[in-house]
């Protein structure tokens, strides 16, 4: 006989499929990459919603709580990438290939990191944060995984990560420490290695200055 976790990871799988394909959700899937942390954070609280058009989830990673939502696909991205995989990035969404291909902008083609390789990611340089930018467009903005962009919840950009993964971020100069969702490319200037949101920024306290020399390191959930 089946366990009652069974029995009930059954009924939501059900019904998360249900709602998708009534919705016509993009697929997308939300796996959770293991890292270098020391400490190991229990993934707790996991729902699942579906609405008009969208795919809700909400979760926590430790004291962390994480809000994600699907963009519908005629919304504009926050990066200009050319293309993913060879399809245009709307496509590779819709296929659900954002997550470690490759990808092109401007010219120029990046390469990003396996899962595997992503597990022992560990990095110090600049962090700079986006956000206030997206606010004047007009009918919301897509990340490059094909979520809705808020700037106020714990996201970042990143040209190498797979999407998404979580990591903590570590300002250097003042101490401070938080796990943000990496869903979306960038920084494309040089010397940066990761560009957080305007919320993740202002929690870190860079905010007004700008940029701040931070430590990255891929977070380890069980």
């Amino acid at each position: 006989m089946k366990s009652l976790r069974q029995k009930n990871g059954l009924i939501i799988s059900l019904a998360v499929t249900i709602s998708l394909c009534a919705c016509g959700v993009i697929r997308t899937t939300y796996d959770i990459t293991s890292g270098t942390v020391k400490a190991a954070y229990k993934t707790t609280k996991f729902a699942v919603r579906a609405g008009a058009g969208t795919l809700r989830l909400t979760y926590k990673i430790g004291k962390y709580t994480f809000h994600v939502l699907n963009a519908p696909l005629n919304w504009p991205m926050t990066t200009r990438i050319d293309s993913v995989a060879g399809l245009s990035p709307r496509e590779a969404i819709r296929e659900g290939r954002v997550k470690d291909s490759p990808y092109v902008v401007r010219g120029r083609r990046y390469r990003p990191m396996s899962v595997a390789q992503a597990a022992n990611y560990r990095e110090e340089g600049i962090a700079s944060w986006y956000g206030e930018e997206t606010r004047r467009q007009r009918g919301g903005t897509m990340t490059a995984d094909g979520e809705v962009f808020n700037p106020a919840l714990p996201t970042a950009a990143h040209k190498y990560l797979p999407l998404p993964t979580h990591v903590r971020v570590t300002n250097l100069e003042n101490g401070r420490s938080i796990i943000v969702r990496v869903n979306d490319r960038g920084p494309f200037v040089r010397g940066r290695i990761i560009d957080l949101s305007a919320g993740a920024a202002r929690q870190l306290g860079y905010l007004r200055q700008g940029t701040t020399r931070v430590l990255v390191e891929t977070v380890k959930v069980i």
